[in-house]
């Protein structure tokens, strides 16, 4: 069965972690690593089954080998989970067991943080081994990963609304936020800063106090949040949220949010969108922020230099826009071509010519 599954998207490697004294159960995915080594975060989460966990690993792997291409990143493709709730099953022999495990693959995987975990897990995980980033910035490194991310999504939305309003402001525009994260909260401090009506709902209550209080968002229960009147839905929280049930409630005009796999299914709900007039910003373009900042570290990390090649997604979104209008396609299926596209031609000079030697390490 997992080598079905591997087999259908062409999947590399599946590590299944184990450490039975710090409870570690964890998973790797490597997916591509034709432009490079994988490099994808760690997400930490209470999954209900083992198989919850594979699917979810396998998706958001696949998920960073397109992010990476198409963002012209020298990358390919993995992800790594955890299985447990990160509020109470962490501990410093946790995650050195697991900086173990990354180093045992010997640079075909570099891990970084995503939901669930920090930059000191990620500095525990550096104990053990180098090819880890988003650690503590004492060590050379950005730190946490967020407000790049933010930025990338803030960019990203700008030309969104180019897009389906005619003009890249978004002053006045309303925009609904799911789940206000530390990507979401640095989302909305920009998009206040530029004059946008913020509707913001969270699991976490604590998370909807802060936004209003910064921001003079208004809050919205969990399941509230696809009914609201607004411009803009930027889904900030956990995938498969536009899906059967959800899209015929949005009264919206695009989308444009920083969470993984927002489509359930990327044809079938990506049609959905399109169907009803809505603009679907593509999310492995629109949230790269936050990897092309700590792909920045691999070359001694330059806080000006990141945020250069963070601000060049306005253009790729639009270049994803354009590629759907030319070829009548889905704004979805526009990135993935594109992402293909690279991959197979850095492919072709792979298997041409010698690969070329030197170090991905090179801030140590």
């Amino acid at each position: 069965m997992l080598f079905e599954r591997m087999e259908k998207y062409d999947y590399e490697q599946v590590v299944f972690c184990h450490d039975k004294v710090s409870g570690l159960k964890a998973i790797i995915a490597i997916h591509d690593t034709t432009l490079g080594p994988a490099l994808g975060g760690c997400r930490m989460w209470p999954y209900e089954t083992e198989e919850e966990a594979l699917e979810d690993v396998l998706r958001l792997a696949r998920g960073m080998t397109y992010k990476n291409a198409a963002a012209g990143l020298n990358l390919g493709g993995g992800k790594t989970v955890i299985i447990g709730d990160p509020r109470k099953d962490k501990s410093e022999a946790m995650f050195r067991a697991l900086g173990r495990y990354v180093e045992s693959l010997n640079g075909r995987y570099i891990i970084a943080e995503d939901v669930g975990t920090t930059v000191a897990d990620m500095d525990m995980i550096h104990a053990e081994t180098d090819y880890v980033t988003g650690i503590s910035e004492s060590y050379g490194s950005s730190g946490n990963p967020s407000p790049m991310t933010a930025l990338g999504v803030y960019s990203a939305m700008k030309r969104t609304a180019l897009e389906a309003f005619g003009t890249d402001t978004l002053a006045e525009k309303t925009v609904t936020v799911q789940g206000v994260g530390n990507v979401a909260y640095a989302l909305c401090e920009l998009l206040h800063k530029d004059g946008a009506k913020l509707v913001v709902t969270d699991i976490n209550q604590e998370a909807v106090n802060r936004a209003v209080a910064a921001f003079d968002a208004k809050a919205v229960a969990p399941d509230e949040i696809y009914d609201v009147d607004a411009d803009i839905f930027a889904p900030c929280a956990l995938g498969g949220v536009l899906n059967d049930t959800t899209i015929p409630r949005l009264k919206v005009k695009a989308v444009c949010g920083s969470s993984n796999n927002q489509l359930l299914q990327t044809i079938h709900h990506g049609q959905m969108l399109a169907d009803r007039g809505i603009l679907y910003a593509p999310d492995y373009i629109v949230n790269a922020g936050g990897v092309i900042n700590v792909a920045d570290e691999l070359s001694r990390y330059n806080e000006e230099r990141a945020k250069h090649k963070i601000g060049e997604i306005y253009g790729q979104i639009g270049k994803v826009f354009d590629i759907a209008k030319e070829e009548k396609i889905l704004p979805a299926q526009a990135a993935n071509r594109m992402a293909e596209q690279r991959m197979e031609s850095m492919r072709h000079v792979s298997s041409t010519f010698l690969r070329a030697e030197h170090s991905l390490l090179t801030r140590r």
